[in-house]
């Protein structure tokens, strides 16, 4: 347990990795590399019930995420990941907010196939960009549900093409509310249980 206190207090204050100087992104990757040492479930998708939720990011090392918050007037709000695992899907949410009545959302949904004890392939299928508003958003369960259900939303609603957009995760620890994943690109997300 003192491994994920070390990580949480080494991500506290770090705005999602908004905030974070090199020298606190190494001390961050010290701090998940260790804790990665002493994984409970080295085999993630044996443990649906651990997996299976909605998940909120506490830190980030993806440029590709924090850059949203680069927008002019835009500031990045919660960014869930929510899994459900019985149907292979992921859904990506990121809250935007920046005026008032303008707050937004980012959302990607995705298919994954699971490859090896620890890894999954992403295939993004469909993004969703809009005002939280007009999209009717309230909160990421009820979100879900209506794209499940093949809603399309007066925003920025398309498909995209998986063959194009696609990659892989990595599940590096997991246990019941905590879980840190290391991505294609070279990112690292630790994430929390909501």
């Amino acid at each position: 347990m003192m491994k994920k206190a070390k990580l949480l207090e080494a991500i506290a204050g770090k705005n999602r990795g908004l905030l974070a100087t090199e020298v606190d992104k190494q001390a961050i990757l010290v701090a998940v590399s260790q804790l990665e040492e002493r994984n409970p479930t080295p085999k993630p998708f044996e443990a649906l019930d651990l997996l299976e939720g909605n998940w909120r990011l506490l830190y980030t090392s993806s440029d590709e995420l924090l850059r949203i918050d680069n927008f002019p007037l835009l500031k990045l709000g919660q960014i869930y990941q929510c899994i459900r695992a019985k149907d292979s899907r992921v859904y990506n949410i990121a809250e935007v907010y920046g005026l008032p009545y303008l707050e937004g959302l980012v959302s990607v949904a995705a298919k994954f196939e699971v490859l090896t004890k620890i890894r999954v392939q992403v295939k993004f299928e469909r993004s969703i960009i809009g005002l939280q508003r007009l999209v009717g958003y309230e909160s990421p369960n009820e979100f879900i549900r209506q794209i499940e259900n093949g809603k399309k939303f007066p925003a920025i609603d398309f498909n995209i093409n998986s063959n194009d957009q696609q990659g892989w995760l990595d599940i590096t620890y997991l246990d019941e509310d905590l879980r840190i994943g290391r991505g294609n690109k070279g990112s690292v997300f630790v994430l929390t249980k909501v």
